[in-house]
């Protein structure tokens, strides 16, 4: 015995098939128009913009390996023929790479341990007293200082460090600190207003200190943030060129971006040698960078979200 729904008054049997099919269809050609259409305007932008870096990096990449006679034939484009490596070794004994790697090298690793540790300390005592008006108003504060880029202080700043001896690598890395501060903080404070109060309350209650509660359970829960503002200092401050050549006064201790400078200058024609030069300092932001993205992104959207 089968049961059969009742049909409604009017309709036939085939007719209400036939109305069933039609619905299903026309839902499946609106479903596969929704998801099937192309935003043709934002493709083509992204397209743009993929092509505005790949480009100049394929240059880069093939003149890198051309040799300077090849280099200055007028064809940017072709492919090194034949495969040199004599710019890379020019670029190396011009530049003494060891040396100035080593001082780029230093100048970051001061700048991204000092803004993780600055930053976090800053807005641990800021998202933990929001409802005192100091505090409050020194986080404005230090968000009206992202809008003074350096070249606005450049002058008071060269002046000032020359007073204080520090017109060498270690002035200038405290100085991409206080510059990464503002950006830093901002980061930190609303990762750090999303963890639950009651977790360090629990541990006052235990008897540990406000040192105790921030390294052993805030500083912590703050590593997916820490990973992305020490990213953001270190290309800030690998890829710095204005601050190292206006503080730092010994030629012997400037950092990789700025010695790229004597490529524009007196070597402006090895154009082989010069973007060697260019590739060796850029590679390590690159690998990085290509290393750590996703924590880049990961931590944005985190703390965004939260």
């Amino acid at each position: 015995m089968s049961l059969q729904a009742p049909l409604r008054p009017g309709t036939t049997k085939t007719g209400s098939i036939r109305s069933v099919d039609a619905d299903r269809n026309a839902g499946g050609r609106a479903a596969g128009r929704r998801g099937g259409s192309a935003n043709w305007p934002v493709t083509v932008v992204l397209v743009l913009c993929a092509l505005s870096v790949l480009v100049p990096l394929y240059v880069t990449l093939t003149m890198a390996f051309k040799t300077t006679a090849q280099s200055v034939d007028g064809n940017a484009f072709s492919l090194p023929a034949p495969f040199s490596v004599d710019g890379f070794v020019q670029a190396w004994q011009l530049t003494d790479f060891p040396r100035a790697f080593a001082v780029s090298v230093f100048v970051a690793a001061i700048t991204v341990v000092g803004t993780i540790l600055l930053a976090s300390f800053t807005a641990f005592a800021i998202a933990r007293n929001w409802d005192r008006k100091l505090f409050r108003w020194s986080f404005f504060y230090l968000l009206a200082a992202m809008f003074l880029p350096f070249p606005v202080l450049a002058l008071s700043q060269v002046k000032l460090t020359g007073l204080a001896h520090l017109d060498n690598p270690i002035g200038v890395a405290i100085l991409h600190v206080m510059f990464q501060l503002s950006f830093s903080v901002l980061l930190f404070t609303a990762f750090l207003r999303s963890i639950p109060a009651e977790l360090e309350e629990s541990a006052r209650i235990d008897g540990a200190s406000t040192g105790q509660v921030f390294w052993r359970l805030v500083f912590p829960l703050l590593a997916p943030m820490s990973a992305t503002v020490g990213i953001f200092a270190f290309l800030a401050s690998w890829n710095d060129f204005v601050m190292p050549s206006l503080i730092t006064s010994d030629p012997a201790l400037q950092t990789l971006p700025v010695l790229q400078q004597m490529f524009q200058t007196q070597f402006s024609n090895n154009y082989n040698v010069s973007f060697a030069s260019y590739l060796m300092a850029m590679a390590p932001a690159i690998i990085v960078y290509l290393i750590t993205q996703r924590w880049v992104m990961a931590g944005v959207t985190q703390g965004a979200i939260k």
